[in-house]
């Protein structure tokens, strides 16, 4: 039977700069074959507290000379003066790059709570606001389904969205979750408080569980029962783990289409065989690959 996919979904992944040459390698194979299924883009981490601005950079600068993919790296409010943030932008604005991923980035791991930079960008949307005077970049910025972990409720999270927008974002990327109700419910809160902004769904493909679980606690993320006995006394058996994994996401993001949502987010892990699966379900595949 030759099923047809109507109004294929758009992609995107992520990647984070490696630090050794194995990871490297890794990661570049990667992105080589995810290349084939023509993403929207491409975007590079900058590392929680802004350590990997280098590796970042030079990822980024060879996306855009080796490969047709559009990069789009993160920027946050880290450890950097708006003037050195501006500077950097206006760097990728000249080596072609449109699109910028916006993140208020988390306090060091010295420190006890997030303080901005005496001379920096104090959060995302201040940082949005001012990248948007540096150039007409595509900006994305983060939300929260289950709330941002120093946020003190829900509504002052989706405040805080809404200002991030406000200031010129152009899509919000979710962080990951699970249970598909909570990105449902997260989508219908966020137009009732008149937000029309695509909200794109970020998804995780598990290929380590213990990994999972310490992701979701950095950032509020739940990990439903079920997920974790469906998971259990797999820690040796990589096969087993990437079936269900597989299992788990296809479900998921098929049931997000079905509501209606025509963009994803893959949070990669520099890893391709996973997402590569989960789009092929979804439809999206190279253009020689009839569907």
């Amino acid at each position: 039977m030759n099923i047809k996919f109507e109004n294929k979904p758009a992609v995107s992944f992520e990647f984070f700069p490696p630090n050794t040459e194995k990871m490297e390698a890794t990661m570049w194979q990667s992105i080589d074959r995810l290349a084939a299924l023509e993403p929207s883009f491409v975007s590079v981490t900058y590392g929680a507290d802004g350590s990997t601005r280098e590796r970042t950079h030079n990822a980024v600068a060879r996306i855009m000379k080796d490969t047709p993919l559009r990069a789009a790296p993160h920027l946050t409010c880290i450890g950097a003066s708006r003037g050195e943030i501006d500077d950097i932008a206006r760097e990728y604005w000249d080596m072609g790059v449109r699109h910028l991923v916006a993140l208020r980035g988390d306090a060091p791991k010295d420190a006890d709570h997030y303080e901005p930079h005496p001379d920096g960008y104090a959060y995302a949307s201040d940082l949005v606001e001012g990248l948007k005077q540096v150039g007409d970049f595509e900006i994305s910025v983060a939300a929260y389904p289950e709330v941002h972990p120093e946020a003190p409720d829900a509504d002052f999270d989706l405040e805080n969205l809404k200002r991030k927008l406000d200031a010129g974002a152009t899509r919000a990327i979710t962080q990951f979750f699970f249970d598909t109700d909570v990105f449902l419910n997260f989508r219908d809160r966020c137009a009732a408080a008149g937000i029309d902004t695509p909200i794109v769904p970020g998804i995780l493909p598990i290929t380590r569980f213990p990994q999972l679980e310490k992701f979701a606690a950095a950032c509020g993320a739940s990990v439903p029962g079920w997920l974790s006995q469906w998971f259990d006394g797999l820690e040796d058996d990589a096969q087993t783990r990437q079936m269900i994994a597989a299992s788990v996401a296809i479900d998921q993001v098929r049931r997000l289409q079905a509501e209606g949502i025509s963009e994803f987010h893959f949070y990669t892990l520099n890893r391709s065989e996973l997402a590569y699966a989960i789009c092929h379900a979804l439809g999206v595949r190279p253009p020689h690959v009839q569907a």
